[in-house]
Formats: C-alpha cells, structure tokens, sequence
C-alpha cells in the first residue's frame, strides 16, 4: 500500500496518500476482537456463532465501505466526473460482504479441521481428504459448477441463469454437512460466478452475487443450526450407548456375583453331604439295627433343593455347555416335562457367537416368560424359538409361545412347577423381560393367538469386530 500511494502521489496528493497507507485491518481488528470476546463468536473448541458471524461480516464490510468512500472524498477528480454514491455504495457494500463470505467461512473450515486433526493426533492433509465433505466437493459440487460454468460460457442469454443455478449446491452441501458444507461450497460458487463475470460492473453478475450472497449467510445460519442439532443427536446417541454399555457391565458384574455364590452354594451343599455321611456312619455304629432310610429321603431332599437354588443363581449348564442345552435340557425345561408339560426349542443360527451376557439374558427372559405364562395355570405346550445372527452387530429374536389344551392342563402338576419355577425367575414377570431387552437394545412384543399367546423379544448387541 506505500507502494502505491508513492506511486501516485503526484496523481491524487499527499493527504490521499496518507490515508491510503493505513491498512483497513486497523479499523476492522476491534470490531473482530470485540465480536470474539462479547459477543461469543467461538462460544467453545470447533464451535462458531453463526449469527455473531454473519453480523460480523456485514459490520466489516459496512466499514470498508465507509473506509473507501471516505478516501473518495479525499481524492481529487477529474473536472465534471460525477459519482452515483447510491449505485456505487450498494456495489461496495455487496462486494465486501460477498469477499467476506468468501474467505473467511472456508477459512475456518480450514482452521478447525486443522486444529481438530491436531487434538486427535492425526494427519490433516489425509483427514481432510477422506472426508465425505471433500469428496463430494470434488465429485458432486465441482462438477455442477462446471456445468453450469460451461452454459453460461457457452450461450450469454444463459449466463445470468447459469450464475443463479450456482447457489443450489450451497444450499444442497449445507443440509449434508451444515456450515462447513455452506462455507465450502459457498467458496466454490462465488468464484464460479465471478469467473463468468462478462465486464466489471455487470448488472447479471451483480443480480447473482446478491442472490448468492443471501443463500451462502441463509445456509450458513441454518447449517449451523442443523450442526447444532447434529451433534446433540450424536451426544445424546453416544450418551444412550454408554448408559446401555453400563447397564450390561453392571448385569455382568451381578452375573459373575452371583456365579460366585452359585459356586459357594455348590460347596456348602458338598459339605453338608460330607457331614450327614459320617453322622450317618457313626449312628450306624452306635445303632447298627436302626433304619436310614428316612434321614437319607431328607438329606437328599435337602440337597435337591440347594442345587435348585445355585442354578436358580447362575444356571451351571448355560455356564458350562452353552445357551442351546441349558434351554434344551436345563432346570426350567425337565421341570416343564416333569410336570406334565409338552415342550420345545427350536434355535436356528451362530448361537455360539452371542456374547456370555446376552446368553445369559436370553434365558433369563425364556425363564420370566415361562413362568408368566403358568401363573394362569392354563398352559399345557411351550414352544421356544430361537433365531441369531451376526451382521454389524449379534442379534437375536427370542420367540416364547405357550398354548392350552383343556385335557392336559387338567394333569399338569401346578403346584410343583410354579414352586420349581418360582425359584427360577425373579417374579416380576413383563417388567423383568422389558428391563432385560431394553439392556441390549432390543423390544418386547406380545401376540394372542387362538389358544394360547406368543412373546417375541429382540435383542442386539455390541458392533462386530469382523462386520
């Protein structure tokens, strides 16, 4: 800038020259400062205030405006040279603002991704260029500004409509990809129409950039708006999948407590066994003739119902064998055909890739609907299917259908079962089996059927390692 006004200092005069050299940053550095530090335009880190943005921008190029005008009145003109100050302060006013928009939004698309690859502790130039913003910058954007680039060069009856098309793919990379997306290809189309601007003060040019420049700030509010709405989504996502995550450690660590006390139940039952046999033995010897076979009938009775309780705990041939025999030949089911109960299962799929928490769940929720069912005392066939499979995610569908045949119900020992189930279930019924399939991302649907009434649970679990 001293460059030039040495230059034409003879032409327009020291006092032109003067002012001339003052950079306009020295005017509009306070305004930026003061919208950085009142007005919150980085309220935190990769955040913009798009409104304070905006405002800013038209305050800087309502201040470069004043500053060029105000040279103009200390330029000397030529004798009879007039100035339309109405047209020459609107063309001022739109072409600041559209510089503005120009740089300044891609620049801090720039910035932040620079500064985020930097906290991330990754590389920028291979991070931004595998982003899906770029890509179809590059294969979306580009070749529509192009396009229409080649229409309005091509035929000049077109290039006005051509310049206009321009801001369709602001408004199209911003509902995508919020600011960033407006900014970028906001970027893209100013220049695209400044490219096929004919003559310095074209009124078809002029007309483009006004529409331009209200379709770039538009999209960059609303752009910043969906960002905003975006990333409370994914908080509120990732915020879901860490309370769900919680909820299935916790069920891991009350499993795991209760295998323990399983294991302690095991031993102590071992124990008694041990000590019922020697004062056995020495009853025996002090009474040889007496008859045991009552103590035994208790002993063992006693011992049944310790074993009952450790699998009621942690179920020893889920555990041991796996989910298919524990529903196929553990406690609830030879209780159900002990009691006069027809019953099946029928599983289908990679059982064996379910993870140990969702097994376990699953024969939980079998359990809880099982015994729901009986507490009418109407059942007299359970049918359990079983489908799984692995895509992104494990997921299985539990389906546990209980029909009534008037004839056999009648011979169905009750009272037996549901004590015998009763210890297998936490009594809650529906509640137990929401509560469990809420955990693992699953729900609860209940079908009535002509003689009985269906229960299919889904259940989901974490993301695949080899998906």
């Amino acid at each position: 800038m001293a460059y030039v006004s040495l230059s034409c200092l003879d032409q327009f005069g020291l006092t032109w020259a003067v002012v001339n050299t003052i950079p306009s940053i020295t005017y509009e550095a306070p305004v930026v400062w003061w919208f950085r530090e009142r007005r919150q335009l980085f309220p935190a880190k990769g955040a913009v205030n798009m409104a304070a943005f905006v405002s800013c921008a038209l305050t800087i190029a309502a201040i470069a405006t004043i500053e060029t005008i105000l040279q103009l009145q200390l330029t000397p003109l030529p004798p009879g040279y007039i100035i339309h100050y109405s047209q020459v302060i609107a063309r001022l006013m739109l072409g600041n603002f559209m510089g503005v928009l120009t740089v300044a939004p891609f620049a801090l698309v720039l910035h932040q991704g620079f500064a985020e690859a930097q906290r991330a502790g990754g590389h920028w130039l291979h991070d931004t260029l595998d982003t899906p913003l770029f890509l179809e910058s590059m294969f979306v954007v580009l070749p529509i500004l192009c396009f229409l680039g080649w229409i309005g060069h091509s035929d000049h009856h077109a290039r006005g409509a051509a310049q206009i098309a321009m801001f369709l793919p602001v408004v199209i990379l911003a509902l995508r990809h919020g600011w960033r997306g407006a900014a970028t290809a906001g970027t893209m189309a100013s220049i695209g129409i400044v490219l096929l601007m004919p003559a310095t003060n074209d009124h078809a040019t002029l007309q483009a950039e006004t529409l331009v420049a209200l379709a770039i700030s538009t999209m960059l509010l609303v752009g910043a708006r969906l960002t905003h709405l975006n990333h409370c989504a994914q908080q509120e996502r990732w915020d879901s999948h860490m309370a769900m995550a919680l909820a299935q450690r916790n069920i891991a660590m009350g499993e795991a407590q209760l295998r323990e006390t399983a294991q302690s139940l095991d031993q102590l039952r071992d124990s008694i066994n041990g000590v019922f046999n020697l004062m056995l033995r020495r009853l025996r010897h002090l009474q040889p003739v007496a008859n045991d076979d009552g103590y035994r009938r208790q002993a063992q009775k006693a011992q049944e119902q310790f074993y009952l309780l450790a699998d009621s705990l942690s179920p020893s041939m889920l555990c041991d064998r796996g989910l298919p025999d524990a529903l196929v030949q553990g406690a609830v089911p030879r209780a159900l055909v002990s009691a006069g109960m027809k019953y099946w299962c029928d599983i289908r799929g990679p059982v064996c890739l379910v993870p140990q928490p969702m097994a376990m769940a699953v024969y939980r929720v079998v359990c809880e609907a099982v015994a729901e069912a009986c507490l009418t005392r109407e059942p007299s066939d359970v049918l359990v299917k079983i489908r799984c499979g692995i895509s992104h995610r494990a997921w299985l569908v539990v389906m546990v259908e209980t029909r009534r045949d008037p004839i056999r119900s009648l011979h169905v020992a009750w009272d037996l079962l549901l004590q015998q189930l009763q210890s297998s279930t936490t009594g809650l019924g529906r509640k137990a089996i929401e509560d469990r399939a809420a955990t693992f991302g699953g729900k609860v649907r209940e079908r009535p059927i002509h003689d009985g009434r269906r229960v299919i649970v889904s259940f989901q679990g974490e993301n695949h390692p080899n998906a």
